[in-house]
């Protein structure tokens, strides 16, 4: 099955968050390196979406760990995946939008 990806508001601000620390904290390479490794796991999720483990904070999400720092939040809605949230590790879960 081909899954269409859908953006949140959330995971759209917290990439523009991500990337403007990236951009302001490390170098060009590095914030390049986080856009490929992103957007190769973007397209692994798409392929096989129930290869990664069902979320033990809400059982309604999947998650992907894309670095030790981050961690992808998505949902399933027959052809739809939805990136709910990319989640700083060192957050509160508890921050990630209710479904």
């Amino acid at each position: 099955m081909v899954y269409k990806l859908i953006w949140t508001k959330e995971a759209v601000d917290n990439l523009e968050k991500i990337l403007s620390y990236l951009e302001e904290k490390w170098t060009e390479r590095e914030t390049q390196q986080f856009k490929k490794r992103l957007s190769k796991q973007l397209e692994l999720i798409l392929q096989f979406p129930e290869m990664f483990p069902v979320s033990t904070y809400n059982p309604k999400l999947r998650k992907a760990v894309l670095s030790k720092q981050t961690t992808l939040f998505y949902k399933l809605d027959g052809e739809r995946l939805y990136l709910v949230s990319i989640f700083v590790n060192l957050q509160d879960i508890g921050k990630i939008e209710k479904l």
